[in-house]
């Protein structure tokens, strides 16, 4: 049974910085690409970032590019989300994400069906 665990989420001010981390269980977790979703309050859910099933390619939306890092670590079954600088418009849900279609490497990720029960960030003074 996949499983995908959230965490690292909390309070922050503006400015500040948070790391999340998704753990992944149930399957290979080398084999997948892994993104980072976030859900404010009265959106649609979006997509923060990707990282290929090796860790070589990345992807960033523009309104975290040069903020945020992602990074995976595959003996560990870990996928972290670095947020830096974080604005009151990262105020979100944040979400992990699996694919074993791997795009990430052609600039695009596909989110696949499962999903974390997500983790809050609130970025407020």
């Amino acid at each position: 049974q996949v499983q995908l665990v959230e965490s690292g989420g909390g309070l922050v001010q503006p400015g500040g910085s948070l790391r999340l981390s998704c753990t992944a269980s149930g399957r290979t977790f080398s084999n997948y690409a892994m993104g980072w979703f976030r859900q404010a309050p009265d959106k649609e859910r979006e997509f923060v970032a990707a990282i290929s099933s090796g860790g070589v390619y990345t992807l960033y939306a523009d309104s975290v590019k040069g903020r945020f890092t992602i990074s995976r670590d595959n003996a560990k079954n870990t996928v972290d989300l670095q947020m830096n600088s974080l604005k009151p418009d990262d105020t979100a849900v944040y979400y992990c994400n699996q694919n074993r279609r791997d795009t990430v490497s052609r600039g695009r990720y596909l989110p696949g069906p499962e999903w974390g029960q997500g983790t809050q960030v609130t970025v407020s003074s």
